[in-house]
């Protein structure tokens, strides 16, 4: 089974930047597609950004997207989420997510999907 823990949240202002790290251990994610979702409080857990396995494909929603980069280093085990032009609307706890149980070189959108979960990392923007 495969532990992740993120890092990288704080407080910022709004326009400001952020980079969240996700370290794997427990096994390689080398073939295992990865996301990002995210919760504020008294909301649904939304959907941020994903990568397929290899890296080659990238996908997001048009809330994050122009503005967030999704990335791996599969050779670290590690996953990362560059975002820019920070918003009080990201105000959130950012969570990493693996699909472990099907290699599919896609990425995958659909929490559901996921198996393996971090703890979280809050990122509070200040408007």
């Amino acid at each position: 089974q495969v532990q992740l823990v993120e890092s990288g949240g704080g407080s910022v202002q709004a326009g400001d930047s952020l980079r969240l790290s996700c370290v794997a251990s427990g096994r390689s994610i080398h073939n295992v597609a990865m996301g990002w979702f995210r919760q504020a409080p008294g909301k649904e857990r939304e959907f941020v950004a994903a990568i397929s396995w290899s890296g080659g494909r990238t996908y997001y929603p048009d809330s994050t997207k122009g503005r967030f980069t999704i990335s791996r280093d599969n050779a670290k085990n590690t996953l990362n989420l560059e975002m820019n032009s920070l918003k009080a609307a990201d105000t959130a706890i950012y969570y990493c997510a693996a699909r472990t149980y099907y290699s599919s070189n896609y990425p995958e959108y659909d929490d559901r999907e996921y198996d393996a979960w971090g703890q979280g990392t809050q990122v509070t923007v200040s408007s």
